[in-house]
């Protein structure tokens, strides 16, 4: 099992003229775009820099999966196996999964020789990648604070942490599907059909990555662009129709490739009944893992194992996977609601709102699929919610910093957030009873102080001491999953 070390054994205007004799007055300036703040960029490095630090120190001294450790380096030693995503070089058996994180994986092992780093190297990358896109695509939005607070969020996810140290294939599914949401996002507000097309691409090759767990977000996706774009209903359809024939081959071209394949010349798809890459999708690793049988444990359990805990909608909050994703998910939620009911009767174009309806999307649901699944249910698979949530905490908690200081009617809902999220910091620590028995309260007064700060400080002449209340509030929401992460 994969999961973040747990602290107890787990338009241009026309120029006015003047009068026939007068010089024509100069067209009054374009207004030129909003400029970065100094802060933004180093801001970003830095948290690269230390995501950087924590998905790679003393990365040989990790333990791999072993699983997928073997079958990359039998794709070193044939092509075929390579393909395939054969366990051995003999081709006899492949992994459960299509294998286009392993071809990654191993193609690096191809050109710098097996071992841990040449590995591991394309997943660091990707892993930083998904920050840099992430940010640049909540800094469009909402600005570049809440992008910075976003990259941050997902850099310090614990879960996170964990799976972008492993070879485990969900940092490359993570990576892919925020990269298809990105690029519907642009699509919708440029009503541009080429990123709608990449999106589709980009999906197509989480399915290659994961199978079903790689469409999860499809449906946020189709309804950001039905609802909010500018194009005709008709131009819509024929858009997400070639967008679906995009979807369509670059999600089935492997298992249609492994069909063709005659059964004696093809290694036996691991995962399977009868060999088929048909039957891997629609039973064990397909629908499988959503509904329990096709060799998947009841309840999670994974034949027995039970990684996760019990099914249902509390699954995100107990004792297994609390410390590994739910420590912002109650700010996530009160500020998608939040930013939902101040985006009011915007048009439905509005990037804010258009932004949340993905992203809000999105979180929902990984969370009901993960926390209803009744097949197996690793805690690793939960950083896939990581995206969502950082979104959301970054775009939804400056749309609720920005009605906290103008509108009295909306005073309580940041504080009360932060609240929350203290309550629920402390419970987790709480859990894991003798470690870092300091951090909690710590945790309970930067959470207070930062809320009687911001209530008290919040009119007046009193930025400064308005941003330093705001921040020790956001560095208490962010110490307990900063504390599991390193």
């Amino acid at each position: 099992m994969t999961s973040a070390t747990d602290p107890v054994p787990h338009t241009p205007v026309s120029p006015d003229w003047g009068p026939p004799t007068a010089s024509p007055t100069p067209a009054p300036a374009a207004p030129q775009p909003d400029k970065a703040p100094r802060w933004s960029l180093p801001a970003l490095i830095a948290i690269l820099v230390l995501a950087a630090v924590l998905y790679s120190w003393n990365l040989s001294g990790s333990d791999m999966n072993t699983f997928y450790s073997g079958a990359i380096w039998a794709g070193t030693k044939s092509w075929k196996a390579w393909f395939f995503g054969s366990l051995d070089p003999g081709n006899f058996l492949t992994v459960d999964k299509p294998p286009f994180a392993l071809m990654v994986m191993g193609l690096s092992c191809r050109i710098f020789g097996f071992g841990t780093w040449q590995m591991m190297a394309p997943e660091v990358v990707v892993a930083l990648a998904t920050i840099w896109i992430l940010h640049s695509t909540v800094k469009r939005v909402w600005g570049h604070g809440a992008a910075t607070v976003a990259a941050l969020v997902l850099a310090l996810t614990p879960i996170t942490v964990a799976i972008n140290r492993d070879n485990n294939p969900d940092t490359i599914l993570v990576f892919l599907m925020v990269s298809g949401a990105a690029l519907a996002f642009r699509a919708t507000r440029d009503e541009k059909l080429l990123p709608l097309l990449g999106s589709a691409a980009c999906f197509g090759l989480a399915f290659n990555t994961k199978l079903l767990a790689g469409w999860i977000a499809l449906p946020a996706v189709f309804a950001l662009y039905l609802y909010a774009s500018k194009a005709t209903w008709a131009k819509r359809a024929v858009n997400l129709a070639l967008a679906a024939v995009v979807l369509a081959v670059s999600s089935f071209w492997w298992a249609i490739a492994v069909s063709l394949v005659p059964a004696s010349d093809r290694p036996y798809i691991g995962g399977s009944t009868d060999g088929s890459a048909w039957n891997l999708i629609m039973g064990y690793d397909g629908l499988g893992r959503v509904f329990g049988g096709e060799g998947n444990g009841a309840g999670g359990g994974g034949g027995g194992g039970g990684f996760s805990g019990s099914a249902g909608l509390g699954r995100m909050f107990n004792s297994i996977l609390g410390g590994q994703i739910s420590w912002l998910l109650p700010f996530s939620a009160i500020a998608l609601i939040g930013g939902l009911v101040l985006c009011g009767r915007a048009p439905r174009t509005d990037l804010k709102r258009m932004a949340l309806v993905l992203w809000g999307g999105w979180t929902l649901l990984h969370y009901v699929i993960f926390a209803t699944a009744q097949g197996t249910m690793h805690p690793y698979y939960t950083t896939a919610l990581a995206p969502g949530i950082a979104v959301l905490c970054g775009g939804g908690g400056v749309m609720l910093l920005e009605a906290f200081r103008t509108d009295k009617r909306w005073i309580w809902v940041l504080p009360a957030a932060f609240g929350v999220t203290g309550i629920w910091a402390i419970v987790l620590l709480r859990r894991a009873s003798g470690w870092n028995t300091w951090l909690w309260p710590a945790i309970g007064v930067l959470t207070v102080a930062g809320i009687v700060g911001m209530i008290l400080f919040r009119s007046g002449n009193k930025a400064r001491l308005l941003a330093a209340s705001l921040a020790a509030a956001v560095i208490a929401a962010l110490a307990g999953p900063t504390a599991y992460a390193a």
